[in-house]
């Protein structure tokens, strides 16, 4: 969508071009932690390997601004509210077969743009075996104060 508040009556500067807004997008990459675990570590290496072409493509892009992987779910801590104070437990608190292991953030102009884009992670090309996905949300961002 084109945004455009018309020209600066108070300085000489030029107006500036219309700019297309961009919506930001939270991707997350699954995988089944079971099937991962069980890969020979041969397996498990190829599959890494592979991975490095399709990094590359969603980098080219140039609308990914953050990349992560996650830690095991064994090193992850779950905070829920405690009595009168929060509690702290080990590993994830959800229970699912398949859980996030990366996430990245996009900018699109809608969510098909989006798609076309989280589709260049390797998460949507390779991994199948072990449970790998890619889900796309749009989010609002929140400046900080």
């Amino acid at each position: 969508m084109p945004h455009y508040s018309g020209p600066d009556t108070c300085s000489s500067k030029k107006p500036e071009p219309a700019m297309e807004m961009q919506m930001k997008y939270l991707c997350l990459g699954y995988y089944d932690a079971t099937k991962f675990e069980a890969l020979p570590k041969p397996e498990l290496a190829a599959l890494v390997r592979k991975c490095r072409d399709h990094d590359e493509e969603l980098r080219k892009t140039k609308k990914m601004t953050v990349l992560g992987s996650l830690a095991a779910p064994q090193e992850w801590k779950s905070i829920r509210p405690g009595r009168g104070k929060p509690s702290v437990t080990d590993g994830p608190f959800t229970e699912a077969k398949e859980l996030v292991g990366a996430f990245f953030i996009i900018e699109a102009a809608d969510m098909a743009e989006a798609v076309e884009i989280a589709s260049k992670h390797p998460a949507a090309h390779l991994g199948g075996d072990v449970g790998w996905g890619v889900e796309v949300c749009a989010c609002e961002m929140y400046e900080q104060a």
